[in-house]
């Protein structure tokens, strides 16, 4: 007779860092499973912007001879601007509002916590969930901008490389989510919606989404300005990668800023979530 061998028969536990690995993958498959969940309202949420800036500026204003754009049809210039736009505010979003309710009263990020992932890794996941729920939000915007406009006003875009382009796009989820990561645990949740709405309409109006960067050049201390913010180089990158005949910014430099730019935010941001977390 036999007898089992307990040591045998007694699984090995994971080691840390697979623990940390499949926690993380955990997090982000229960975050997107939300995700899919809500999706229809999102959906709705997400298109809402686009679709009444789309019928204003490029249905309306040139079906009244508005003339804007000149040459080149309005629906050009707006399709990578609205694209960025949309990203960094649904991206923002994602990250900033379950935030709110975890660093609440009810410390909810406490059992986030509790996953056998370090503090920074924690933060790390949800600029990761944030950043794949705003790139999800661009399929939204592409087929409202390019059904929407006026007759003979559509937008002409091309895509020469397409790894240069998903790269821009990986890039600025990033930094959008970063950022919402770093406001998120800098800001007090009760002023955080009236500061985030100035802020988003500032960077808006500012962040070439309307117009090129090198229209700016007449107006040099404008152009200037305008480089200390993120969305300028989200617009650019993407005008450069899918309409580069309305003229943009360089391409390396909107990918050194998009990259910097992502390394330093993030460093904050992952410093500020471990402490905000600990007090």
């Amino acid at each position: 007779m036999t007898t089992a061998n307990p040591i045998a028969a007694t699984p090995r536990p994971l080691s840390s860092r697979r623990a940390a690995r499949h926690a993380y993958l955990a997090l982000t498959m229960r975050d997107l499973h939300v995700l899919g969940r809500n999706l229809p309202a999102l959906l709705i949420q997400v298109g809402l912007q686009p679709l009444l800036f789309t019928f204003a500026f490029a249905y309306v204003m040139p079906s009244i001879g508005s003339g804007l754009g000149g040459a080149t049809s309005f629906s050009t210039i707006l399709l990578p601007g609205l694209i960025a736009s949309t990203l960094t505010l649904q991206s923002i979003m994602s990250v900033t509002g379950p935030l709110a309710a975890e660093l609440g009263p009810g410390r909810e990020i406490t059992d986030r916590a509790l996953a056998p992932l370090p503090l920074w890794a924690l933060g790390l996941q949800k600029i990761t969930s944030s950043a794949i729920f705003g790139l999800v939000s661009t399929l939204v915007v592409v087929p409202i901008v390019w059904l929407v406009h006026a007759p003979g006003n559509a937008p002409q875009a091309h895509i020469d490389n397409w790894p240069l382009l998903l790269t821009t796009l990986v890039l600025s989820a990033l930094l959008a989510s970063t950022l919402g990561l770093l406001l998120g645990t800098a800001v007090d949740a009760s002023a955080f919606g009236p500061l985030l709405g100035l802020l988003l309409a500032a960077a808006t109006m500012l962040g070439c989404v309307y117009y090129p960067w090198t229209a700016l050049r007449p107006i040099r201390w404008v152009q200037v300005l305008t480089l200390a913010n993120p969305l300028v180089y989200m617009s650019e990158g993407l005008r450069a990668n899918l309409t580069p005949s309305t003229g943009h910014m360089p391409t390396w430099a909107y990918l050194t800023a998009l990259t910097l730019g992502t390394a330093a935010l993030g460093y904050l941001a992952l410093r500020r979530f471990a402490r905000r977390v600990q007090t």
